[in-house]
């Protein structure tokens, strides 16, 4: 697996803050360290990867204000350096459901780029650390962790809804249930949210 040091991530992170600084540099360190503590407790990630990994995850945002775009800037930028694996993440982690048209936003990639794109998620298997940065960026908002409820319908009310959003809610659920068997806890108790029984999880969608 090939990613950068962590002093070499954060150092990514901080350049790419000066070409487009945003809410979005705070979301992806909230997310390389939802990522952390969740990998903690995992047996078969390892923390300080899955932290590098979820902190550069939206690094395609370096290029500017784009929508899904994004994904593809930062897949071409992070094979660029030799990051596969961070490439690799840039392209899976908006897809726990694996059609790209569940994207919420607007499509400002031209027609070869999509093609890629869902080539690339077809012909992927997703290991647990391209479902752990696709759940831990649907619970990071850039002041902290939140629950998959407020950001799922933060980014519906910002980018929209259609018909495969639906699905797409149901992978984020199962990707928590996932994780919360691995990890044999609530997740949201290790990324310091404490779990409150009357917020429930929308299972019956």
């Amino acid at each position: 697996m090939k990613i950068p040091t962590i002093i070499q991530a954060e150092k990514i992170l901080s350049e790419a803050e000066k070409l487009n600084p945003g809410l979005w540099i705070n979301h992806c360190k909230t997310a390389g360290h939802c990522a952390r503590e969740i990998a903690e407790k995992c047996d078969n990630l390892d923390e300080n990867t899955a932290y590098v990994l979820g902190l550069l995850h939206d690094i395609g945002r370096r290029e500017g204000v784009t929508d899904m775009k994004h994904i593809i800037d930062g897949y071409n930028f992070m094979l660029s350096n030799g990051y596969d694996e961070n490439a690799r993440i840039c392209l899976t982690h908006s897809f726990p459901y694996k059609n790209i048209n569940a994207y919420n936003g607007q499509s400002d990639c031209n027609e070869e780029e999509t093609k890629f794109i869902q080539f690339f998620l077809e012909n992927t298997e997703y290991d647990d650390y391209d479902k752990l940065i696709q759940l831990c960026d649907a619970i990071s908002f850039p002041d902290g962790p939140v629950y998959i409820e407020k950001r799922l319908v933060d980014v519906a009310l910002r980018r929209g809804f259609n018909d495969l959003t639906i699905p797409k809610w149901k992978a984020f659920f199962n990707l928590k249930d996932y994780f919360d068997n691995k990890t044999g806890t609530d997740i949201y108790n290790l990324i310091g949210i404490s779990s409150v029984s009357d917020i429930k999880q929308i299972k019956s969608i």
